[in-house]
C-alpha cells in the first residue's frame, strides 16, 4: 500500500530533503488533500500556488506566541532561510489522533483558542486572489460572488440562497475555515492545529464549517447543531457554511466530471436539520 501511495503523489526530491537538512524515505501522511508526506521528524507539503502566501503563513507560525490551549507545528527552514524549496514547505510533526469524533468540543476549543491568538493579525492580500474551489465557495457563500453550481446539486443550494438574509461581519478576523479534521489530540498535551487554511471571516463561521461538516458526514452529537444557538446570526452563519461546502463540492465534480451517489441528498438532510432545529431570524 506504501508504495502504491508512493507512486500516486509526488514526493521531495533528495535535494530538496538536503537543502532542508533532513535524511530519511517519505513516508505519506493522511490528510492534506494526499499531498503531505512524513520524512525523519517533519511534515513535508507542496506549497501554495503562491509562494508569498507560503511564507505569509510560515512567518504568522513562527511568530505565534506559545499557548497552553493549543499548539501548532513549527515551519523548518532551509539552510539559507527559506521556506519554501522546489515547490515544497516543511514543518515539524506533531503526533496526535485526529478529532472530530468523540472530540466535537475539544475541537471548537481549540480553535477558539488559534482565532484568540490570531486577532489582530492584519488581512492578507493574497486572500483576494485565490480562485481555488474553497476560495470561489467562501466568497459565494458569503455574497461576494455569483456562481451556477451542478444540477445535481442545484435544489439544495436554491434552497439555500432562499434561506440566507443579510448579516454584518463585525468582528471578522483571520480564521482556520478547516478545524474539523484538522485537530489532533494526545494525551497530557495541548491540541495540535494542523494544515491551516486562511480566511477572513468572523470566527463564529469558522464553528458553523465544523458544525455543518459533523451534519454532512459524521454522526454527531446531539447538541451540536444548537450549542451556538445563543449567537447572533447562527442560522445564518450556518445557512452560509452549508453554502461554501456545498459550493466547493460543486466546484471540484465540475472538474472530474463526476458527483457520488447520495450526495444531493446529503447537503437537502442537512438543510433540513438547521430549518427544523433552529428558528427563523426576525424580519429584516
Amino acid at each position: 500500500m506504501t508504495d502504491q501511495l508512493n507512486r500516486a503523489r509526488p514526493l521531495p526530491s533528495a535535494s530538496v530533503l538536503a537543502a532542508f537538512g533532513v535524511r530519511g524515505e517519505p513516508v505519506p501522511l493522511a490528510g492534506g488533500q494526499g499531498r503531505c508526506v512524513r520524512v525523519d521528524g517533519y511534515v513535508f507539503k507542496p506549497a501554495e500556488p503562491d509562494e508569498g502566501a507560503s511564507e505569509w503563513a510560515a512567518c504568522l507560525l513562527e511568530g505565534l506566541a506559545p499557548d497552553s490551549r493549543f499548539r501548532v507545528p513549527r515551519p523548518l527552514r532551509a539552510a539559507d532561510g527559506r521556506s519554501v524549496v522546489d515547490g515544497w514547505t516543511a514543518a515539524q510533526f506533531l503526533p496526535g489522533e485526529p478529532g472530530p469524533q468523540r472530540r466535537w468540543a475539544g475541537v471548537l476549543e481549540a480553535g477558539r483558542a488559534f482565532h484568540a491568538a490570531l486577532r489582530g493579525v492584519p488581512r492578507p492580500g493574497f486572500l483576494g486572489r485565490r480562485t481555488h474551489p474553497w476560495a470561489v465557495a467562501d466568497r459565494v457563500a458569503w455574497g461576494e460572488q455569483d456562481i451556477e453550481v451542478i444540477e445535481d446539486l442545484s435544489a439544495p443550494f436554491a434552497a439555500l440562497l432562499g434561506l440566507r438574509r443579510p448579516v454584518g461581519q463585525d468582528g471578522a478576523q483571520l480564521v482556520h475555515g478547516d478545524l474539523t479534521g484538522n485537530v489532533l489530540f494526545a494525551p497530557g498535551a495541548p491540541p495540535v492545529v494542523i494544515d491551516f487554511s486562511p480566511y477572513w471571516r468572523p470566527p463564529l463561521f469558522a464553528e458553523a464549517v465544523v458544525v455543518v461538516d459533523g451534519l454532512l458526514w459524521f454522526d454527531p452529537p446531539s447538541g451540536l447543531l444548537t450549542s451556538a444557538a445563543s449567537r447572533p446570526d447562527w442560522r445564518q452563519t450556518l445557512i452560509r457554511a452549508l453554502i461554501f461546502r456545498l459550493v466547493a463540492q460543486s466546484e471540484i465534480t465540475s472538474r472530474s466530471g463526476r458527483i457520488r451517489a447520495g450526495e444531493p441528498e446529503r447537503y437537502a438532510r442537512a438543510v433540513r436539520a438547521v430549518v427544523d432545529q433552529l428558528p427563523p431570524e426576525g424580519p429584516g
